[in-house]
């Protein structure tokens, strides 16, 4: 199988945001996708389970999800896609607002705010799969959406906790430590990550 052909599919970027416990977790994704136009729209949204958010939303039964615009800074995405909720406050500096069900949002760089319910949801091994039902929907500015091939452009490594199912190379390996993936053939032997620091015996092929 030729993973190369993956590449050939662009996908918008989301912030999406729950809270677990009082603390606000979020991380970028690219796993939200509008899947009916009736009243009230339905969405699916995948979450990998070890990530903070999916413990936020799966307790939580709800999320808030942003519409990231293109010129987002590169910052932003990195902050939500390669730092952990467990070690971290990611909204922590921003202007954070709430949805009717408590689930935080920020609003810097959202061209919109989407809030849903979860009503089903489907068990894919190490991700589920959310169905959901829109309760919210806000425009916050005009202009177009970020997706992922703008992201990688302007230079962004794919971040693992993103839910970013795409891998371009044949192989490519995961730090244990923060779950950046590095998409090549092989690691040096003094490599190491360039978000976390790890050495290279804390990567695991994919």
């Amino acid at each position: 199988m030729n993973r190369k052909a993956f590449n050939r599919i662009n996908y918008g970027l989301f912030l999406v945001g729950s809270v677990l416990d009082g603390k606000y977790q979020g991380c970028v994704v690219n796993s939200l996708h509008q899947i009916t136009s009736t009243n009230p729209a339905k969405f699916s949204l995948t979450l990998n389970k070890s990530n903070e958010t999916y413990k936020a939303v799966e307790a939580a039964g709800s999320f808030a999800a942003t519409v990231l615009e293109r010129d987002t800074p590169k910052e932003l995405v990195d902050l939500f896609g390669y730092k952990s909720g467990r070690v971290v406050d990611k909204y922590e500096g921003f202007q954070v607002e709430t949805d009717g069900a408590g689930n935080p949002y920020v609003k810097d760089h959202a061209l919109a705010r989407i809030s849903c319910k979860i009503v089903d949801k489907l068990d894919l091994g190490s991700y589920v799969l959310f169905v959901c039902e829109a309760t919210e929907a806000e425009v916050l500015g005009e202009g177009p959406a970020m997706t992922l091939d703008d992201y990688r452009g302007e230079g962004g490594s794919t971040p693992a906790a993103a839910t970013v199912v795409r891998i371009v190379e044949e192989v490519a390996w995961r730090c244990t430590v923060c779950g950046y993936i590095a998409e090549r053939e092989t690691l040096p032997d003094d490599y190491r990550c360039p978000i976390c620091r790890a050495p290279k015996d804390k990567f695991v092929k994919m």
